[in-house]
């Protein structure tokens, strides 16, 4: 192994290296997210099967992210007045149960859309809380140094799930049906839930709690943090963009591969697959850089956009398949960035909200981006929403290039996100 080689991949994988409870948290989601890219893409096939309509998987979308809409902005000031671990470890329980319950109700031939949509519905709730949670016990785990490197490695997990799971989901589909894809997701939680149980709580690294002040009071200080905060503004303005218009791809991939490429299960796990890949890939040369930057993100937007035009114009699963692995390099390259950026330059007591707010923008407009993708398709197919994602995407970049100029002339600030 060459010296830049060993470098590389000490570089890379330091959280893990330096940190027990990382590495246990990171086990337990190697399995647990595995899991849950299964159950989401038997989800959306379960939908699709029940209704035969573009619009029935959007409003699935609807459903599992409309509690971050409704909820999103003040879940961080919930989080920043309690105990992470004990938290995070409730909202897996929650999400086991609804998990569970789809199981049954699929297994037992009784699912409903109404049923689908409700359980659904009640799994988005716990994640409102599970996903701050989560992003600021990451901060416990490995500290503001390592924070980047963490980040990175999380989109690095994630995304490799995407790989595994719906590859994985693709195939028990098309051999036993979506209801044992619901089972694994369920068994799955129990991966994580010893991880958190088995933390060594003395080696956390502590955090200010704000008990004295109410959630309408903190979610407004979060709030005008990061509306003074120039860099912050801009990340949550362009992800807010693209997070209504461009992210929608559980929405989008189901709909390519059924309605454009006409291709069954097997195929529409490896098109979810594909993206995972790319977007692995994306992570791991993200956690190999020294720390977040402007740049990157504004890199991975540019990068992004292209291809989802690119994506608009083709009609064959191959070339599909290909694309999507850029799609995906650009998509992590862009939000690891953007959430390190935000979590780094908020102060200790505002972290929760910070996330919160970034959480927000990533996905608390989604319910109503997948319905308005689920309708372009109605009108004009796939192309013509990969293309408005696209333009929306370039749109961005240019408000994002010229926000960076704006920061280069304010020193002070710009020399503190640079410590990042």
């Amino acid at each position: 192994m060459s010296t830049l080689t060993f470098a590389l991949q000490t570089r890379t994988f330091r959280s893990l290296r330096k940190h027990h409870n990382y590495r246990l948290f990171f086990a337990g989601q190697v399995v647990s997210l595995a899991g849950s890219w299964m159950q989401n893409v038997a989800l959306a096939w379960l939908v699709l099967s029940l209704s035969r309509s573009p619009l029935a998987v959007a409003a699935l979308l609807f459903c599992r992210f409309v509690p971050f809409t409704v909820l999103g902005l003040f879940a961080g000031s919930v989080v920043d007045r309690l105990n992470t671990r004990n938290l995070v470890v409730w909202t897996q329980v929650a999400q086991m149960g609804a998990s569970a319950a789809l199981a049954v109700v699929t297994l037992t031939g009784s699912a409903t859309l109404p049923v689908v949509y409700a359980l659904a519905l009640l799994g988005g709730v716990a994640l409102v809380l599970d996903a701050p949670g989560r992003q600021s016990l990451t901060f416990e785990m490995v500290g503001p140094k390592e924070l980047p490197n963490a980040v990175a490695l999380n989109s690095g997990l994630l995304n490799a799930s995407r790989v595994i799971g719906p590859a994985l989901a693709g195939v028990v589909i098309a051999v036993a049906g979506v209801g044992p894809c619901f089972v694994v997701n369920t068994i799955s939680f129990v991966a994580v839930l010893i991880a958190l149980l088995a933390m060594r709580t003395d080696e956390l690294f502590p955090v200010a709690q704000n008990r004295g002040i109410t959630v309408l009071a903190g979610t407004r200080e979060g709030l005008m943090y990061g509306w003074r905060h120039t860099q912050v503004r801009v990340v949550l303005i362009v992800v807010t963009c693209l997070g209504l218009i461009g992210f929608n791809f559980n929405t989008l991939v189901p709909l390519l591969a059924s309605d454009t490429l006409h291709v069954g299960a097997r195929a529409f796990g490896l098109l979810s697959a594909a993206f995972g890949a790319g977007a692995l890939a994306g992570a791991i040369v993200t956690a190999s850089l020294r720390r977040a930057t402007f740049k990157a993100f504004v890199l991975g937007i540019v990068g992004f956009s292209v291809f989802m035009l690119v994506l608009a114009f083709v009609h064959d699963p191959i070339s599909a398949g290909v694309i999507l692995v850029f799609v995906g390099a650009s998509f992590t390259l862009l939000a690891a960035n953007a959430n390190a950026l935000v979590q780094l330059a908020a102060p200790d007591h505002l972290r929760g909200r910070l996330i919160a707010l970034y959480l927000f923008a990533f996905v608390g407009l989604a319910p109503i981006g997948s319905l308005f993708s689920g309708w372009l398709v109605e009108v004009g197919g796939t192309p013509l929403a990969f293309s408005i994602a696209g333009l929306v995407g370039l749109v961005a970049t240019a408000y994002a290039v010229l926000a960076t100029r704006e920061t280069e002339r304010r020193p002070l600030e710009r020399g503190s996100t640079a410590r990042a």
